[in-house]
């Protein structure tokens, strides 16, 4: 499972990425909210390395792919060829002996070809060393790239933690800058990241969404007016939808927001069906305020079943880590929007197109 807070540091040199990324992670260590940081280049590693001697490799003339094939050829050994057993290859690999490349003395053992036709040992023109290098390397964009990750607090969010470290770190970035070191940089990097992303993506396609919506109802109603109350009673559900995440500890990231979306149809649907109502008994001749009152009777039922269905339907998948907060979302949101559609919508109603009681009735 991947890190809840992640940052990635960006920069053109390795070793001195190397640096910036341990100062950043000083910052996330110096957080009473985080746990373990670490980031994705792992520790160093020992590796050995052949210091050549390149003036005396051309002199004898000795190129640095003889080198290099001469020392995979003992420690590593070169594919000469392949073996047919029945449908598979298997490879025909040529290297020295086990006791004689066990040892990193060993590979003085190794001889090459020089232009006069002699050969001469590996050890007379390269020198075998031990040093240190990243054991896994990471690129963003052609840049190297090392995320700096924790866990965090039990009872929080990532995307909190994350938000918490920003300025710190942003403070750190322009005192790299201000050193003349402005080609490193650091980016938000993990779920918070990718929730940005996707939530830039339904952003980009909300005022198409929105204006779909409203030409839908417009069809369905006949009219400006019952379209435009309709629509204005999406965000009714805001409410629970932020007391459910709040309550059950859940973020709002991507999938929250498609369950707001998601609710907001939900809502207006409702909201039809309550007008659709009232404009069916004020054409049978009811007076229009009790026909509003009666409608909201006579819906309440239904209304109350199907929203109880859907919020008992997403009891299942608010348990899952992905899902969880969407079906949350969609759970308080449509709990506190369908007792506002009742008793809201039927107010709006009446506000909206003027309707007084002019006699009293059977409903005060």
């Amino acid at each position: 499972m991947p890190y809840p807070v992640q940052f990635r540091v960006v920069g053109i040199d390795p070793l001195v990425l190397r640096e910036r990324a341990d100062e950043v992670k000083a910052v996330m260590r110096e957080s009473v909210n985080t746990r373990g940081v670490n980031d994705n280049w792992n520790e160093s590693v020992k590796v050995l390395r052949l210091e050549v001697d390149q003036s005396k490799a051309r002199a004898l003339g000795v190129t640095s792919q003889s080198i290099a094939q001469a020392s995979k050829t003992i420690l590593a050994g070169t594919t000469v060829g392949q073996f047919r057993e029945s449908d598979k290859l298997i490879d025909i690999v040529l290297r020295q002996p086990l006791d004689e490349r066990n040892a990193i003395t060993d590979i003085g053992n190794a001889y090459l070809p020089t232009a006069s036709g002699k050969s001469i040992p590996l050890t007379q023109i390269a020198k075998p060393v031990f040093t240190w290098e990243p054991g896994v390397m990471w690129r963003e964009n052609r840049d190297y790239a090392i995320t700096a990750q924790s866990d965090i607090v039990e009872g929080l969010q990532g995307a909190t933690v994350t938000q918490e470290l920003q300025p710190k770190l942003k403070a750190l970035e322009a005192k790299w800058h201000s050193n003349g070191m402005a080609g490193y940089r650091i980016q938000v990097a993990g779920a918070v990241e990718e929730s940005s992303k996707g939530s830039a993506s339904i952003a980009a396609g909300i005022p198409v969404m929105l204006f779909l919506t409203f030409t839908l109802l417009m069809l369905q109603l006949h009219s400006f007016s019952r379209a435009m109350l309709v629509f204005l009673t999406g965000p009714l559900g805001i409410a629970g939808v932020a007391g459910a995440l709040i309550l059950l500890g859940r973020p709002f990231g991507f999938v929250a927001l498609l369950g707001v979306i998601a609710l907001m149809g939900m809502i207006q649907r409702n909201s039809v069906i309550l007008i659709d109502q009232i404009e069916q008994d004020r054409a049978r001749g009811i007076p229009a305020w009790d026909a509003i009152v009666e409608s909201a009777v006579r819906r309440l039922r239904p209304i109350v079943l199907t929203a109880a269905a859907a919020v008992l339907a997403m009891i299942p998948l608010s348990r899952s880590v992905f899902w969880g907060p969407m079906a949350v979302a969609i759970m308080g949101g449509l709990v506190v929007a369908t007792v506002l559609t009742l008793l809201a919508l039927p107010a709006m109603y009446a506000a909206w197109f003027r309707v007084k009681r002019e006699t009293p009735g059977q409903y005060q």
